[in-house]
């Protein structure tokens, strides 16, 4: 045995082999079969030499990759810093109990966090099915006629409210009112929505919403109010209806089922946050916004929505409805800029409702009041007046002695509501106890003692009679059937063999960065120290949390070349819209304001242009040449004509065509040039980290996608972080929350999420993922996944044309591989590939994006060249299918492509009618016969889903 040293013993601990699919000798291969000596070499071809790093990556601290459990033990002494206290100070976060049965089989469960957003339905009924559960829930429980899919946070559901009202509604004023009880945090992000599309946003007295004294298109409402009171709004919206405004309301779901549904008393959108559905509290996020309208404003409501349809066999099969509004198809015209959802944690709560059910769910309601009711009766026996009247679960004290009782609760403990020298705030949640109700008397009294059972015995309702709930919710059968543990394990067993996600198969979406979410890297989320922090806890409880993000932060600007980078964004479209508000912030602090004009390549995602629109901005689209580069003489034409107006360019890079385009130092060059700023859309950063950095080739802003480049999970469709990194001109102008007391700068911008750090708790993935790669590993990802995509591209040209190259033929770290002139030929398309694919135990690529008929693919490095050459032979056998319908052997309707995806009860039924065999059906190469996923059900009809929307769990006369 070959003795080894204490070095290589101790190297041979490293997480990138782990991180990183092929080996060294199967990297050796790949290369060989593309032509190169070595990955140096090839990324030498690849990468344009004048934008390439001059130095290595520079962590700091972090230059040397971390072992696993070494890196876990830094981010635990970093979490040790946080103080985890018992939170009662509301204001829209609560303590909840996430059901061990969901924390297992969902939150750490990697069929459920690493599958992707489900454009592919058949290969997605399980989440599809727990999305559909979550709409029908929020649509029960607030009274409205139809629900998405979920949104980002409360804030931005009740912006995206606000836009709604003014798009649908028939006033002509642009003025939008907010009750003086909103969540101060909504309001920011209303404030920071409203002001680049010329909204007016006025404060009213909750009280005198009836008597406002001019139009407006809307109003907000809070339901129950901030401080705790709970009001009749039904005269005061019938009135402003007959003044033609509309009506928003924020409302609390655990109230809603015990309080009147705000659909029942007028309410025109209803938007709030499921958190308290047993997703952790997180330091802010992520948590599942929502939003719930009337029917007849279904098509044009922000977000995805998921419908039912029928399969080719006349099969109920679930699909997202009304794609049509996507980006890609409305660009600048769109209404939003949101092209993803918070999904992950919308299963979770809905299947919270699944588990407890409308009796367990209204007995937490009344727990949570009662013990409301007892305190509220307790803090009057010791001589306290309350401010609010009516309540469900806050009550705000009046008191003098405000100082002394916040600190008096945090050495016991306690953390409540800071409001005012006068007044201090308390909300109960599932999570109180009887314990709680006493320690809570004990501060507010000088450890005076209560009897708890007279004072329940006494207890009333405290909310007015007319807004007792009186109409039934979830009467569904799945929302009455599962609350067995066992049979709620095997439910949402049930809902995830349906589903391909990254614990199966490699998916190889173009744009999309399906990597591997390694498990040390997942661990943390769920730590105490994390996942039970308030966002408004005081600072001295959250100093490991500020730390690590600040380390974060800090590894981001090291990876992008830039001065700052702020987190708060919680999607790639946030991250956008703050971008180009630091850009449009920068201009107005040198008396340019004027300039508005957003140049965008035609090649361009889709929320780009719906982005510069929703900060004001005009779009002028700029050419790209018949290799897909940015057309630099149409940009330098452009860039001339609105010189004096021009206030950035949004470009990807590498390019959405998956090339490193050589004209993007001097695209740089001819932006600024004209006063312009440059936004390089990080999309495509998994091929850029260590290699090259977006501030140093001429960027000034540029968003990242933590759930793509740095390994937080798809979460088949959410959760998404989407940071900004500026340079340092642009450093003073990025996001604040001023209203919670988080301001990073004075001259910053408002808030654009529901919490200062966005989505904080998963920010951690991140964090350990950088540290346990080093600089080291970073920089080899990208060189692998650059290796991976050219692979792919080398075996498969001689089959499908490669769309787009570089130099000698190369891609950067995806490709594009184009079907349209297989389709002239045969009829073949890019969405038969894309289903047949599905019979193979695949994901279908990116289809249609950049280009409408072609597919995009992108391995990752996570890839191992075994999985790779799967994927490999599953494509050539798809081409040698669709040779045998051009040369006539197949026939050109009936075929395995345009007849997939098999299912079992297709292939195994005894009518068979199809001209191909059952055996090339279901096992088209022989691999399959020892491992094989079946689709549950065959191709999805979307023009029938589409053309008889149905967006909730089926009638109850379908279950009988």
């Amino acid at each position: 045995m070959t003795r080894s040293s204490l070095t290589q013993l101790e190297a041979r601990d490293s997480f990138i082999p782990r991180h990183i699919g092929p080996s060294e000798s199967e990297q050796a291969a790949m290369l060989s079969t593309l032509g190169y000596a070595s990955r140096t070499a090839l990324i030498d071809a690849v990468v344009p030499a004048n934008i390439r790093r001059k130095d290595k990556l520079d962590l700091g601290q972090f230059f040397e990759p971390l072992p696993e459990q070494a890196a876990l033990a830094k981010l635990r002494a970093l979490a040790s810093q946080n103080k985890v206290m018992k939170t009662m100070i509301g204001q829209g976060y609560y303590g909840t109990h996430t059901p061990a049965v969901i924390l297992r089989n969902i939150f750490e469960n990697p069929a459920w966090y690493t599958a992707y957003t489900p454009y592919q339905p058949e290969i997605s009924q399980g989440r599809l099915e727990a999305i559909l559960n979550f709409q029908q829930m929020i649509t029960d429980l607030t009274g409205m006629g139809i629900a998405n899919a979920s949104m980002l946070d409360e804030g931005t559901a009740a912006a995206e409210a606000m836009t709604l009202i003014q798009r649908v509604g028939k006033s002509q004023s642009k003025v939008f009112y907010v009750a003086d009880d909103v969540l101060p945090q909504t309001r920011e992000v209303i404030e920071t929505r409203a002001a680049p599309l010329g909204i007016e946003v006025r404060t009213v007295a909750a009280g005198e919403v009836d008597n406002l004294a001019d139009a407006c298109f809307g109003v907000l409402l809070q339901y129950p109010g901030v401080n705790g009171e709970v009001r009749d709004y039904a005269a005061a919206v019938e009135k402003l209806h007959a003044a033609g405004a509309m009506v928003v309301v924020a409302a609390d779901l655990l109230a809603l089922t015990v309080l009147a549904a705000p659909g029942e008393w007028g309410a025109d959108v209803v938007v709030g946050n499921s958190q308290r559905f047993g997703v952790p509290l997180g330091f802010g996020g992520p948590h599942a916004g929502y939003m719930a309208t009337r029917d007849e404003y279904k098509r044009s409501m922000p977000g995805r929505l998921v419908g039912v349809t029928v399969d080719a066999q006349g099969n109920q099969a679930y699909r997202l409805a009304l794609q049509t509004r996507e980006q890609h198809i409305r660009r600048e015209k769109a209404t939003s800029n949101i092209c993803t959802a918070q999904v992950l944690l919308a299963v979770m709560a809905g299947m919270y409702a699944v588990y407890h059910g409308p009796r367990g769910l209204q007995r937490i309601a009344q727990r949570v009041h009662r013990y409301t009711g007892i305190l509220a009766a307790s803090l009057g026996q010791l001589g306290y007046q309350l401010a609010n009247a009516t309540f469900f679960d806050t009550l705000t004290v009046k008191t003098e002695r405000a100082a002394e009782l916040h600190a008096t609760a945090v050495e016991n403990g306690v953390n409540l509501r800071k409001i005012d020298a006068g007044h201090v705030g308390v909300s109960l949640d599932e999570t109180t106890t009887r314990e709680d109700i006493e320690l809570l008397v004990k501060i507010f009294g000088n450890g005076a003692h209560i009897d708890i059972e007279a004072l329940d015995a006494a207890a009333a309702d405290a909310f007015p009679a007319q807004l007792a709930r009186t109409s039934d919710y979830l009467t569904h059968p799945t929302f009455n059937r599962y609350h067995a543990e066992h049979e709620m394990l095997r439910y949402l067993r049930s809902l995830a063999d349906k589903d391909l996600a990254l614990d199966r198969t490699m998916i190889p979406l173009g744009s999309c960065t399906m990597k591997l979410n390694a498990t040390s890297e997942m661990i943390p989320v769920t730590w105490p120290e994390f996942s039970n922090v308030h966002p408004f806890a005081p600072e001295d409880q959250t100093v490991g949390y500020r730390e690590m993000i600040g380390q974060l932060e800090q590894m981001l600007c090291a990876a992008t070349g830039y001065a700052a980078v702020s987190l708060q964004p919680n999607a790639g479209s946030q991250g956008e819209y703050a971008g180009l508000l630091v850009i449009k912030k920068y201009h107005e602090s040198r008396g340019e304001g004027h300039r508005n004009i957003c140049l965008i390549p035609s090649s361009a995602h889709g929320t780009n242009p719906a982005s510069a629109s929703m900060v004001g901005m005009q779009v002028v689209v700029t050419a790209c040449d018949a290799n897909g580069n940015v057309d630099l003489d149409d940009l330098k034409k452009k860039a001339e004509q609105h010189s004096k107006n021009l206030a950035c360019v949004m470009v990807t890079y590498p390019s959405t065509h998956g090339v490193f385009e050589e004209g993007i130092a001097e695209l740089c060059e001819v932006v600024h040039a004209h006063g312009g700023q440059v936004y390089i859309d990080g999309a495509n950063m998994n091929a850029m980290v260590g290699v090259a950095a977006p501030g140093a080739i001429g960027g000034d802003v540029s968003h990242l996608n933590l759930h793509k480049t740095f390994c937080i999970p798809h979460g088949g469709g959410g959760p998404g972080v989407g940071p900004i990194g500026v340079g340092a001109h642009l450093a003073k102008f990025l996001p604040n929350q001023r209203s919670t007391g988080y301001t990073r700068s004075e001259d910053g911008i408002g808030a654009v999420s529901a919490a200062a750090y966005g989505s904080a708790s998963i920010l951690p993935i991140s964090w350990m993922y950088i540290a346990m790669m080093g600089a080291e590993g970073l920089t080899a990802a990208t060189e692998v996944a650059i290796l991976n995509a050219n692979y792919i591209a080398k075996r498969l040209a001689p089959h499908y044309p490669v769309l787009y190259t570089g130099h000698d033929g190369l891609v950067a770290h995806e490709c594009i591989i184009d079907l349209r002139p297989l389709q002239d030929q045969t009829g073949i398309s890019n969405e038969d590939v894309a289903k047949r694919l599905m019979d193979f135990g695949f994901h279908a690529p990116t289809m249609s994006f950049p280009v409408p008929g072609t597919l995009m693919i992108e391995p990752t490095e996570s890839e191992s060249k075994a999985e790779l050459d799967r994927f490999i032979e599953a494509m050539i056998t798809i081409h040698a299918e669709i040779a045998k319908v051009e040369r006539g052997e197949y026939d050109r309707m009936d075929n395995p492509l345009k007849g997939a995806p098999h299912t079992a009860e297709v292939v195994t039924a005894d009518d068979w009618k199809h001209t191909y065999s059952r055996e090339v059906a279901a096992f088209p190469v022989a691999s399959l016969r020892k491992k094989k996923y079946w689709p549950p059900v065959g191709r999805a009809d979307n023009v029938y889903g589409d053309r008889n929307l149905f967006c909730g769990c089926a009638p109850i006369e379908d279950y009988e």
